[in-house]
């Protein structure tokens, strides 16, 4: 893994009304490291990854993608980020093939690269289907494909298996470990499920009212695990407990 950071975020601050949901967070993620981002529901993850990917814009701080800031840099930026939402919606009467080409030629490529991410995310079978008979792990694989379709050097996942049975969940986590090994893309992952980032992620960040609470390896966290659990191994979840005195799911 290179040291060159592809994502700088240096002490940034966003609120909304009366809500300070992003306060004054700092983060490098290096070339080619997959984050985890892990908090409840309004810790400031999706906040935060909206203004890595431009869609929000820091109230204070600053940004970098590639040592470039948003401002200016819109399409060179929108170039190399690909990025999947929590929910993605498609068009029920387009084939899978049809939906990716559509996304393709934003980027003008062809339909070698088409074939590639049928491929990528085992969709061959289907690949002649309307988007409205697919499955949910289908269509989220679908997704990911879309968000993979211009080799992206930054992959930004918004809660990518939510909602998805264990098989499913697997099937995507098998697709990103693919992509770990035959790329150097980065990524940044916010998750409800301690499983999935302890399988995906080099780098566990946990965040919670808009603060970085812990970071680091999977290892280095479980090491700061208080106190000690009997019968089985300590998780993400004992040590949320310990920071927060609450579960990451309440």
């Amino acid at each position: 893994m290179s040291s060159e950071n592809v994502i700088e975020v240096k002490n940034v601050w966003k609120s909304f009304k009366t809500v300070q949901a992003v306060k004054g967070i700092d983060l490098k993620i290096p070339k080619g490291q997959f984050v985890g981002l892990l908090g409840p529901n309004g810790a400031g993850k999706t906040t935060l990854v909206e203004m890595i990917e431009g869609i929000q814009k820091p109230d204070k701080g600053e940004i970098t993608i590639l040592g470039k800031t948003w401002k200016g840099n819109e399409d060179e930026l929108h170039n190399i980020i690909g990025l999947s939402l929590q929910e993605t919606r498609f068009i029920d009467k387009l084939r899978v093939s049809e939906t990716l080409k559509l996304f393709a030629g934003f980027f003008n490529l062809g339909e070698k690269r088409v074939n590639e991410i049928i491929n990528i995310i085992g969709l061959d079978e289907k690949k002649k289907s309307f988007v409205v008979n697919l499955s949910g792990g289908q269509r989220q694989r679908l997704a990911i494909g879309i968000a993979l379709i211009n080799n992206p050097a930054i992959l930004l996942l918004d809660e990518p298996t939510t909602g998805l049975d264990p098989n499913a969940r697997r099937e995507i986590w098998e697709i990103l470990r693919s992509l770990k090994e035959k790329s150097e893309t980065s990524m940044i992952l916010t998750t409800h499920y301690m499983e999935e980032a302890e399988n995906l992620c080099d780098y566990i960040i946990i965040m919670d009212k808009g603060v970085i609470l812990k970071e680091g390896t999977l290892e280095q966290l479980l090491e700061d695990v208080p106190y000690r659990v009997e019968h089985r191994y300590k998780t993400l979840d004992d040590l949320f407990v310990s920071l927060t005195g609450r579960k990451i799911d309440e």
